[in-house]
């Protein structure tokens, strides 16, 4: 992210120096934290760069905790874009899916633990009315005292406690048991394999009984416009177009802590995949067909780190 300064501002060399030090060495952690309420990498990023924009206003030399200060604004910003975001989605054709981010140099994107992170949970997080997501992504993933969060977010203690609470009781009621990463990338490749083969008798035995597929196109033609339900329905969908898979150069990335694959045909990535999984099989296979959304994954370790 290039950080540019305030026209408004005409700070001291010294002043503005340390003014970017300090942003820059919590920069990973406010990225984290607008990502995982928005779901979206592009606007976290423009989220971190209205915090900037804020920092270099700010009289820094009554600023006690400069982590405190700068996560405070970046969480209520990442509210007020999540409200409006509800609004803009209303209008998305077909299913939306959180922009993957690569994870590879990261794996917690700038949090003290890798929760809420998956594709799958920032999916079910978005459930949750934007101060119940702040909550429970501040106290999950960024391990905030009640305190921290109640003065964020301008609620007492108890009552973040409360939110917090109902938050994990909804996500446990959403979520089901999930596998370690080696068993996720045996599942992805052996799901692979069997699509581009055509084998749905193999694809019907790695999955659920109530399986889903998801495709995000956003009206992109060959993305499916409503969730593929059941087995036989998603084995039969991920071989019924051979041309889909024919010629496809297959590239395993690292996504939001977990495998996935990304299609490219003649040279240029046109399909990112992903799937959710438990002990009983696949249960979610998630699609990202957007064009935007593939660009914003691409760009996204310039993000991730800063």
């Amino acid at each position: 992210m290039e950080l540019k300064t305030s026209p408004t501002e005409s700070p001291t060399e010294s002043t503005l120096d340390d003014a970017v030090s300090v942003f820059v060495e919590l920069r990973p952690r406010l990225f984290g934290i607008a990502y995982r309420m928005l779901g979206s990498a592009a606007e976290a990023e423009d989220v971190v760069q209205e915090v900037w924009m804020r920092w270099q206003r700010t009289d820094r030399s009554v600023v006690l905790s400069p982590v405190a200060f700068l996560s405070s604004i970046t969480t209520r910003l990442a509210i007020n874009v999540a409200q409006s975001a509800r609004v803009r989605r209303e209008t998305y054709i077909g299913p939306w899916l959180p922009e993957p981010v690569d994870t590879s140099n990261d794996p917690e994107v700038g949090a003290v633990r890798a929760e809420a992170l998956e594709l799958a949970l920032l999916l079910v997080l978005e459930r949750l009315n934007p101060t119940e997501r702040a909550a429970y992504v501040l106290r999950e993933a960024f391990d905030y005292a009640y305190s921290e969060i109640a003065e964020i977010l301008r609620l007492s203690s108890v009552n973040v406690r409360q939110i917090v609470s109902r938050a994990r009781k909804h996500l446990a009621a959403e979520q089901r048991g999930t596998v370690d990463t080696l068993e996720h990338r045996r599942l992805l490749d052996a799901f692979v394999s069997a699509a581009r083969n055509g084998d749905v008798t193999s694809l019907e035995a790695l999955l659920t009984p109530d399986a889903v597929s998801l495709s995000d196109g956003n009206g992109i033609r060959g993305a499916a416009r409503v969730p593929v339900l059941g087995r036989a329905r998603v084995a039969n969908l991920a071989t019924a177009t051979r041309r889909f898979w024919g010629g496809v150069d297959v590239r395993h990335v690292m996504a939001n802590g977990r495998g996935a694959v990304l299609l490219y045909r003649d040279g240029q990535p046109t399909t990112f995949m992903t799937l959710a999984a438990s002990p009983a099989g696949i249960h979610q296979l998630m699609w990202v067909f957007n064009p935007s959304k593939i660009a914003a994954f691409l760009d996204s370790p310039s993000r991730v780190q800063g």
